[in-house]
């Protein structure tokens, strides 16, 4: 029997419960390390191909593990439906590819992390896709660079290192009214934003981050409000609305409606899953699918530690001397500020950036002289860690679109992560005093 639960911290936790084999069903969700699936008829078989109904042919596909995954995330998100992919990256590219193709076009928030810039403005340009990037400081921007080949708005919740929180209701009310969905990469702030009640029609995450919360596995998700009216903007949408000759002709706002799973729940998942996924690959392996959902399940405890530990950094190197500028949601004023609160409501999220007086020699040596925190690129460990954007993360970025995603040379970036406050902040004292 399906478990009864309304709030997300239950979904973290129970979210995808009625998926599990069996009459009795074991409590941890077990890991089907297999390629392919015994089918049990012709006919079964003909019928998973056609999409006429539920099952598991191949893991490239789907599989009764990540299953699990995707219906517990878009269960905390409030989603109709989810699709699990191998990366972060693989989550980004297959969700906005799903929609555009060479001629297309969509816009962008300029203050993006590195690789999903390099990602849209180069790679997508070689696939003949456009990306218009645009300040999200007016939503308006989005709405100003939009035409008649324009397929969708893309945008972080909250931008790597930029820290700007993203407008999501005054974009996605503009999105609505301009027949685009708004996708938007939630990966910093999973359980403390939950987009889709303010509007957003998509949203991408890399789980590899504060979902799975180890550091172990990578890992992607896509998640589908179901709220998007395809066909009410046929014209703008032909890959969703018009035969596709990839999948034998099917429309995919009208196939897969009465299959009694979330494949049925989500036509643009479908689409996904049956060609994007089936042709370039990047499926999620079960073995992480089960790492991550161990992750997921003290997603809400953690995410509340991340909060509470961040806001207390930001606050000690506000008031260090040597501390030339710190962004946090917490110091946000004006505007920006009720936005954090009324978005967040007080939980701040986990990183931190700031600018140490000296540059970037000033900084490399902050980084080099800490003892707790780790020196590595990635974020979203339950372990604190720091990077210097300007050289790793966002390296590859010309300047102009380095400043654009508030990376200053001298920028020192934090993944706040959930040790003991007071040795954090003992670390983060002896380091500044190094200098």
């Amino acid at each position: 029997m399906p478990k009864d639960f309304s709030r997300a911290e239950s979904a973290a936790v129970h979210g995808g419960s009625h998926v599990r084999l069996g009459l009795t069903p074991p409590v941890t969700t077990p890991i089907f390390q297999t390629a392919a699936y015994e089918l049990p008829s012709t006919a079964a078989a003909a019928g998973i191909f056609d999409l006429l109904q539920d099952g598991h042919a191949y893991t490239r596909l789907n599989n009764p593990t990540n299953d699990v995954l995707e219906e517990r995330m878009a269960a905390v998100d409030g989603a109709a439906a989810g699709l699990a992919v191998a990366s972060g990256q693989a989550a980004v590219s297959l969700a906005l590819l799903n929609l555009c193709q060479a001629g297309d076009n969509l816009v962008s928030s300029n203050e993006l992390y590195g690789g999903t810039w390099n990602l849209l403005a180069n790679t997508f340009a070689r696939f003949g896709i456009e990306t218009r990037f645009v300040s999200p400081d007016d939503p308006a921007n989005f709405a100003a660079a939009t035409d008649a080949r324009t397929r969708c708005w893309f945008g972080e919740t909250l931008p790597n290192p930029r820290l700007r929180l993203f407008p999501v209701e005054e974009v996605a009310g503009l999105a609505e009214e301009h027949g685009v969905p708004l996708v938007l990469d939630n990966t910093m702030l999973p359980y403390v934003l939950r987009p889709i009640e303010f509007g957003a029609h998509v949203l991408v995450y890399s789980a590899t981050k504060y979902i799975g919360g180890h550091g172990s596995s990578l890992g992607g998700l896509i998640l589908d409000a179901g709220t998007f009216d395809w066909e009410r903007h046929a014209d703008r949408h032909p890959l969703m609305t018009t035969p596709d000759p990839a999948h034998g002709g099917v429309v995919w706002t009208r196939t897969g409606r009465d299959l009694d799973s979330a494949l049925g729940r989500s036509g643009y998942l479908l689409k996904a899953r049956e060609t994007l996924l089936r042709d370039l690959g990047p499926c999620l392996s079960p073995f992480n699918a089960f790492l991550l959902l161990q992750g997921l399940e003290t997603l809400p405890l953690r995410m509340r530690v991340h909060g509470e530990n961040s806001t207390r950094v930001a606050g000690f190197l506000q008031e260090h001397p040597l501390v030339e500028r710190v962004v946090h949601p917490s110091l946000a004023e004006g505007e920006e500020g009720a936005r954090v609160r009324r978005y967040l409501g007080g939980n701040n999220g986990p990183l931190v950036q700031f600018e140490i007086k000296g540059g970037q020699e000033a900084g490399s040596r902050f980084i080099e002289a800490l003892r707790l925190f780790s020196h590595v690129t990635n974020i979203g460990d339950v372990r604190s860690m720091a990077t210097h954007p300007a050289s790793t993360t966002h390296a590859q970025l010309p300047e102009a679109q380095q400043l654009a995603a508030g990376v200053t040379r001298g920028s020192v970036r934090l993944a706040v992560g959930v040790e003991h406050i007071d040795d954090l902040l003992a670390d983060l004292d002896q380091a500044l005093k190094a200098l």
